[in-house]
């Protein structure tokens, strides 16, 4: 882990250095200095100081008793300060938080809740840069592609604008045009990121359980592929083909050829945010079935296509008059493959028959674990959390309420959910907020129970059950044939004492650390009372004439020494205590 996370600090910084360009690395290297100074000021400056010396801006920190709302002030909270020092830092932080808000196995609900809140919102760009943007990507300008092309956007965003326009044959169209600049700005901060990543890794023990370099990779890979809005039209087009002549769902049509990196021209979709629901008993819409539909359509997408859109706020869903529904913006979308959707089946078979042993197994091969965990404590607490639920038919576990109890579970043993069902988990919960605004008798439990029962009837097909008995043969004659050589190298290994165990260090790192900050107290300790002691060696020894001219001063500045390297070392103390 500790070797992944330096090669993947090497990379942010050789990214950051290639960002620069022309203008060389030392340039490249005081904005980076300067971005941390600002990420430091910010944090402190919303009390959110207990931050700083794990990440290593500690030494960026500016003087104590300037923080916002620090020190038991009146103020917002600390999971307001966080969201507020997120949209003060930008862009890349804004996103950085809607993710974090998405992962319920790190973040308490409180943080969640909160980080949700990021409103992804940014003054729009002058219309005389989107039209050059537009010429760039496109290689015409944009009266050579549109016959309309409103001035005045539909939405503005940190990363990216919607405008309306007419494509020559009349057809409507919102065109995403991305800001110019922003690719520079967000690998930058991307590379930020890591390298802070990074040093929590060696310094923090819970970032290295986490392993926090990985979560940053992932981040990164996800806001690039929202910055690549060619991916987001093959989102799209994946989830129209899977979908394809189904009548719930309207996926945007992509106009490739008013289309790149930086500019998507998709259909234009008309009707009712899916949230307002005045417009939508206005419309005669039943607002029952469009909540069972819309279940039904994201479970359709998780358990059938294993591809789900998983951005479903209300602004990126219409009703459209018919009561289909409209679905915009793929930006950000997750995927399941078939071995995942036969692990869920498995947590399902363990929830259903009230199992703590099973559902632990279960999870574990999922891969929540990232290193050592105390598995029977965590099978104790799994096994009281489905007790409750055993005598409960599937369709009638309350799921929000399980998926919560889960979760809470994983926090406290320190498990980690891979980035995709920690993903499908936040969509399937806002589907289900979705769901209980439109109709508040709303379960989601009885339209899921027959997805699931019929994820755990596929496991037991014959044609399925026989592939599988193949692959697990296969498996075991190309162990059976390897075996003997690699034991042969292990003993031959063991024998001549050539043998080497790698030990990881995230966990000795700390204790050095630790004990290089005491031993460095320890020495000034020292220092400071050999100073006092000097100086009353000084002032109670015979003066010879004369020695009043000069033992005065030294008598001064040795004095100013000592206060100061104690009044250093108390305000250290005090504040190791409170970080």
């Amino acid at each position: 882990m500790v070797a992944r996370a330096g090669t993947r600090a090497a990379n942010a910084e050789a990214a950051a250095c290639g960002a620069a360009g022309a203008v060389g690395a030392r340039p490249a290297t005081r904005r980076r200095g300067a971005r941390l100074r600002r990420i430091a000021a910010v944090l402190a400056g919303h009390g959110l100081t207990s931050l700083l010396a794990p990440l290593g801006l500690a030494r960026f920190a500016p003087l104590p008793g300037r923080g916002r709302g620090a020190g038991g002030t009146p103020g917002p909270s600390r999971p307001e300060h966080l969201r507020l020092a997120l949209e003060e830092l930008g862009a890349t932080f804004v996103k950085l938080g809607q993710v974090a808000s998405t992962r319920p196995d790190l973040l308490p609900p409180d943080y969640q809740v909160e980080l949700a809140k990021l409103q992804d919102q940014a003054p729009p760009v002058p219309i005389e840069a989107v039209r050059a943007a537009i010429a760039v990507e496109l290689g015409r300008p944009v009266e050579a592609v549109f016959a309309r092309f409103e001035a005045q956007p539909l939405a503005a965003a940190s990363i990216g604008q919607v405008h309306a326009a007419t494509l020559p044959d009349g057809t409507e169209v919102a065109v995403k045009v991305r800001r110019p600049g922003v690719v520079d700005e967000v690998e930058q901060d991307l590379a930020v990121l890591e390298h802070l990543a990074a040093v929590a890794n060696r310094t923090w023990a819970p970032a290295a359980r986490y392993d926090l370099v990985g979560l940053a990779q992932e981040f990164g890979e996800t806001l690039r592929a929202e910055l690549d809005y060619r991916r987001e039209g093959r989102n799209a087009e994946r989830i129209a083909a899977d979908f394809a002549g189904d009548p719930r769902l309207h996926v945007p049509r992509v106009f490739w050829a008013q289309s790149a990196g930086g500019v998507l021209t998709l259909e234009r979709l008309r009707g009712i945010k899916v949230d307002d629901v005045g417009a939508l008993d206005a419309a005669g819409i039943a607002r029952p079935a469009l909540a069972a539909r819309a279940a039904g359509v994201v479970l359709d997408m998780v358990f059938e296509h294993g591809c789900f859109h998983a951005d479903p706020h209300p602004g990126n869903l219409l009703v459209e008059p018919d009561g289909r529904i409209g679905l915009l913006d793929y930006g950000m979308v997750g995927t399941l493959d078939e071995a995942t959707r036969e692990e869920l089946a498995d947590v399902l078979l363990a929830v259903a028959v009230g199992d703590g042993a099973q559902l632990a197994d279960a999870l574990l091969e999922l891969g929540v674990a990232q290193g050592g965990i105390d598995r029977p404590w965590l099978e104790r607490d799994l096994e009281r959390l489905v007790t409750r639920y055993r005598d409960q038919p599937l369709g009638e576990i309350p799921l929000r309420r399980i998926l919560a109890e889960a979760l809470d579970v994983v926090r406290r043993h320190g498990l980690v959910l891979p980035a995709k069902l920690a993903l499908l988990a936040k969509t399937v919960a806002m589907y289900e907020a979705l769901g209980a605004r439109l109709d508040p008798t709303f379960q989601l439990t009885p339209v899921l129970a027959p997805y699931a029962e019929r994820l755990l009837r596929r496991r037991f097909v014959p044609a399925r059950l026989a592939r599988r008995l193949v692959l697990t043969g296969l498996d075991a004659a190309r162990l059976g044939a390897t075996l003997p050589a690699e034991a042969r190298r292990l003993l031959v290994a063991l024998r001549r004492g050539t043998l080497e165990v790698g030990v990881r260090p995230e966990h000795v790192e700390p204790l050095l650390g630790r004990l290089e900050r005491l031993t460095n107290r320890l020495v000034l300790g020292v220092l400071a009372a050999a100073f006092v002691n000097g100086l009353a060696v000084l002032l109670a020894s015979p003066r010879a004439g004369g020695a009043e001219a000069w033992l005065g001063p030294l008598l001064g500045v040795g004095f100013a020494l000592a206060a100061g390297l104690g009044l250093y070392l108390a305000w250290a103390i005090l504040r190791s205590g409170r970080t």
